[in-house]
């Protein structure tokens, strides 16, 4: 059981990091989204709805609710269910750097204009 799950998740990692290996046919890389990506999706989405519940008392009290369930369900319900097939661009480290890096820049103008 113990190797089992080692090689999925080396597969997982070794799939997921499509900019290390530009020459890898886009076939293979849909094929374990669809083989790997997308259970372990569902299966995080599930557990993040259960996480919510638990802390939903939590996140009532202190008014965050909205971010809570966005990053315990949301995030892993759109990695799962909205992405299309073997594109991971939007979920890479430099692409989540990125988008950061957009909102602050546009929450700065924001500051300025006002």
């Amino acid at each position: 059981m113990r190797r089992m799950v080692s090689l999925l998740i080396l597969c997982f990692l070794l799939l997921s990091s499509t900019s290390a290996f530009a020459d890898i046919d886009e076939g293979l890389i849909t094929i374990g989204d669809l083989v790997i990506s997308r259970p372990v999706g569902i299966v995080v989405t599930v557990l993040g709805s259960a996480v919510f519940i638990v802390s939903l008392p939590f996140a009532l009290t202190s008014g965050s609710v909205k971010d809570t369930a966005d990053v315990l369900v949301g995030e892993p319900f759109r990695f799962t269910f909205t992405r299309p097939l073997g594109n991971f661009k939007q979920y890479s480290s430099f692409g989540s750097l990125e988008k950061t890096q957009k909102s602050q820049g546009a929450a700065g103008e924001q500051k300025q204009d006002e």
